[in-house]
């Protein structure tokens, strides 16, 4: 935990690519740059670019991944911006799973 949580504070967390590439180091099992490779492919965006502060911003305004100060207009945040998150990456968040299971939703 403290090695994958290094890796993403040093990669800038939810500035820029930490938060999304630490998460999949977890659920896909993967180390740090093969979870880099994935995390730029589905942002589609090169691996530079994932601690690129201006792109990341960009980029998760689009996708709706959540930024440090919300965005603008109306960006998604919280559970909102997770749901986002689990689709875009193609993982699962134990808060989304959880939401869906109280409300029945469907995923």
């Amino acid at each position: 935990m403290a090695s994958v949580h290094a890796h993403a504070s040093g990669m800038g967390g939810i500035r820029t690519s930490g938060d999304l590439v630490a998460r999949v180091m977890f659920q896909k099992k993967m180390k740090l740059p093969e979870a880099k490779k994935y995390v730029a492919e589905k942002l589609n965006v090169p691996v530079l670019s994932l601690t690129d502060e201006i792109v990341m911003r960009e980029t998760r305004e689009d996708l709706g991944l959540g930024t440090v100060f919300g965005g603008y207009g109306h960006a998604p945040k919280g559970i909102e911006a997770k749901f986002n998150i689990a689709k875009v990456l193609d993982i699962n968040i134990n808060c989304v799973d959880k939401f869906i299971e109280k409300t029945g939703m469907k995923k």
